[in-house]
């Protein structure tokens, strides 16, 4: 089936679309030996693709991975001042993949990447709802906590109320939270207990929907999901 050529070679882990049209541009695809322009199509199992002379090979399979990420790292495939980014984390993978979604640069935990673009839309869409829950350590008085499920306006939005449970109370007086969330606005729990006159000590994702974070995975190490991870997700969206 034909397909428009940046489609082709973002597919196939060449680059991302906006790369490809720039090659496309700069005379450096070709189609049959013919030197191909932007907006041409082409059929990936069919025509002989190439980019600087080398062959492309066919549509690859869609690869989607679970991240640890760690405390301390942007969620971007490139940073222009220099920060370690997930995509130093994910070289191995097999094709380029993309985030799902974000976590601010001092968040850690569950960070999904894939290859393929419709799983992507689908789980980042508004309407799918998908709830993503954390684990929150927090400093303040503890009065505050029950404020961060009643309704709220952050930044003008008005952000549906969250599920939030007590999960444990440490030593030092801090307090493990749960809370679950739909939205996932910029740094939307941050500034939700700033509200309430709490500081978050920490911030983990420990889950997406159904999907949870595997617990022996340690931070900064990924894994493609399994079947059944991938049907959860599929059936989540």
């Amino acid at each position: 089936m034909e397909q428009r050529l940046q489609k082709i070679l973002s597919g196939a882990g060449i680059c991302s679309r906006r790369a490809a049209e720039q090659m496309l541009t700069g005379g450096r695809v070709t189609v049959n030996g013919r030197t191909a322009q932007l907006g041409d199509k082409a059929d990936p199992e069919r025509d002989q693709i190439a980019v600087d002379g080398k062959p492309v090979g066919g549509a690859v399979r869609a690869v989607t991975i679970m991240l640890n990420k760690p405390a301390g790292v942007v969620t971007t495939m490139h940073d222009e001042k220099g920060r370690r980014c997930v995509a130093d984390l994910v070289r191995g993978c097999p094709v380029r993949v993309l985030p799902v979604g974000r976590l601010d640069q001092y968040s850690e935990g569950l960070l999904l990447l894939s290859s393929d673009g419709a799983l992507i839309h689908r789980l980042t869409h508004p309407k799918h709802e998908i709830t993503k829950r954390y684990e929150v350590t927090v400093r303040g008085d503890a009065s505050g906590i029950p404020k961060l499920s009643e309704p709220m306006v952050i930044e003008g939005y008005r952000i549906r109320p969250a599920a939030v449970s007590v999960l444990r109370r440490l030593d030092n007086g801090d307090t493990v939270l749960s809370i679950g969330i739909h939205e996932g606005r910029n740094r939307q729990i941050r500034r939700m207990c700033a509200r309430c006159g709490l500081r978050v000590i920490r911030l983990k994702r420990v889950a997406e929907g159904r999907l949870t974070l595997d617990p022996s995975l340690a931070p900064g190490k990924w894994r493609e999901l399994t079947a059944r991870e991938m049907q959860i997700l599929s059936d989540d969206a």
